[in-house]
């Protein structure tokens, strides 16, 4: 595995992008845009609301509360 290889939730940016049709900045600026509060929550309103799969709902939630940018 290369050393510069991306690990953790944005490993799944690149297939959320070619998947859903936006850049990742959108889906990550809908995350915090939100007035919901936990993780699970958060997760759930993507599947349910925009269509994501689990996997890539979880990956942005989980960037967004561990302070990505």
């Amino acid at each position: 595995m290369s050393e510069n290889a991306v690990k953790g939730p944005a490993s799944y940016f690149p297939s959320i992008e070619k998947k859903y049709g936006r850049p990742v900045s959108e889906w990550l600026g809908v995350v915090r845009a939100s007035p919901l509060a936990t993780h699970m929550e958060l997760v759930s309103w993507l599947k349910a609301e925009h269509g994501l799969g689990h996997g890539h709902a979880n990956a942005l939630v989980a960037h967004v509360r561990a302070g990505g940018r």
